[in-house]
């Protein structure tokens, strides 16, 4: 069941990546600006990612819910949980929409945007967000086509937008000629197709019950908001991982250094969407797993999910880490040409991806967690770890080159990892054991 949950909700997110890769690569080769142009969408980066959270907040807490509800035969609650949460999608979407609009330039210039970007930043990002009520409401309600059983149907969800965005690049970055800005505009025509798919199938006979019409209830709303608290504040804590980034790259490199040190991490960040994204699948396709038999007391079979999904993402990651010190001059040519570019970009994925291993110990754990509300226990070891990189990317600049900032990734996962295992083993597993004999 892990496998035919887990890989193809991992497929989707491939077709995810290309969201970002693609538009990062067709960007990065326009002629002349291409470089700058790829530093202004790594400046947007962090705060459009934020406003993707909100679609983790209210999709998995929602789906969540509506998987513990149902493992606990509670099925009125399981529709309210989905019922809610469009409403709940929707109303937020409206208000960060304006909010985006009215700040955007302090907004830029806070994420360490130059006078030379702004222009191509300003533009891309107002484009973008006129998307949010797509982004919002597809991504967080495909959440509950996972939450259904329908991996492969998610992935499809995925893949049409992915596919989209892909044909319309170039056609809008090169044909028309509109540059950054065409990347903005075929992302978002690509996300209201993957919203009028997700709506058409939740309104279809094919679920187990349908969307419909329901009243805010509060009980319910606080529950989504618990629930997927955890994964929005991860989501807000790695955009501070990258602004922080961003930000002392600025500071300590200058207005020339600074700009090509912003693009280097720009293609850094692009690689870790490789790493992130699919693990991340692996872990929300079999969050209903964990939240089914949470609900329903099957606390060995708990523990078999969490098993097999540290396999599948140790096995990935153990991948991506191996092609991270082999060959990462490959990757850097899909976003840049200029050869120094190239160079610098390949030795900061080199820094930033030593400890990949410990990336998937975290996502298995503190995904399974979290779909089985456990926000006391998920949180303060998922915390651990950013507050950690945080800390070494404003210390490194002061006692070593600027390059070395790169390693607080490294840095960070390794000693994650530590603390995950050891909570893991002294906290989590015990209390299982309890429950299990309670249970029984």
């Amino acid at each position: 069941m892990v496998l035919r949950l887990g890989i193809p909700a991992m497929c989707a997110q491939f077709f995810n990546i290309l969201y970002s890769i693609v538009d990062r690569a067709f960007v990065g080769h326009i002629a002349a600006d291409g470089e700058i142009a790829l530093a202004s969408i790594g400046i947007c980066a962090p705060v459009l990612t934020a406003i993707t959270a909100f679609s983790s907040l209210v999709g998995i807490g929602g789906a969540s819910v509506m998987s513990i509800s149902i493992g606990k035969k509670d099925y009125k609650n399981a529709r309210l949980a989905m019922n809610n949460a469009i409403i709940l999608l929707l109303c937020l979407s409206a208000i960060l929409t304006i909010l985006s609009l009215i700040f955007v330039k302090p907004l830029l210039y806070a994420l360490g945007c130059s006078d030379i970007m702004y222009p191509y930043a300003s533009g891309y990002f107002k484009i973008y967000v006129t998307g949010t009520v797509a982004v919002l409401c597809g991504t967080g309600m495909n959440q509950f086509i996972l939450a259904f059983g329908n991996a492969k149907r998610g992935m499809l969800t995925v893949m049409i937008g992915a596919i989209v965005n892909t044909i319309l690049d170039p056609i809008f970055i090169y044909v028309f000629h509109m540059g950054i800005y065409g990347a903005a505009v075929a992302t978002v025509i690509a996300q209201f197709c993957v919203l009028l798919y997700v709506l058409f199938f939740l309104f279809s006979d094919k679920p187990a019950f349908k969307l419909s019409y329901s009243h805010l209830n509060y009980p319910i709303v606080r529950q989504i908001l618990t629930i997927g608290s955890l994964p929005f504040f991860i989501m807000l804590f790695d955009n501070l991982l990258v602004i922080s980034l961003n930000f002392t790259l600025r500071k300590y490199g200058g207005n020339i250094m600074g700009d090509r040190y912003i693009s280097c991490a720009a293609v850094v960040q692009s690689f870790m969407v490789l790493v992130f994204y699919p693990a991340q699948g692996i872990t929300a396709g079999c969050g209903t797993l964990y939240s089914y038999h949470y609900g329903a007391g099957h606390y060995d079979k708990v523990m078999q999910v969490f098993r097999y999904v540290f396999y599948l993402c140790v096995g990935y990651m153990l991948l991506l880490c191996v092609a991270a010190q082999l060959i990462p001059e490959t990757f850097a040519y899909i976003f840049i040409q200029e050869e120094t570019a190239v160079i610098l970009s390949a030795s900061c994925i080199r820094k930033y991806t030593l400890g990949l291993l410990g990336v998937a110990i975290q996502y298995a754990i503190v995904d399974g967690l979290t779909a089985m509300g456990q926000i006391r226990l998920a949180l303060p070891i998922s915390f651990f770890r950013k507050i950690l990189y945080i800390i070494c990317v404003f210390l490194f600049p002061v006692f070593c080159s600027l390059e070395n900032v790169f390693y607080a990734e490294t840095i960070s996962d390794i000693a994650g990892a530590s603390v995950t295992v050891i909570v893991f083993i002294t906290m989590i597993i015990p209390k299982f054991r309890l429950n299990r004999s309670i249970y029984n």
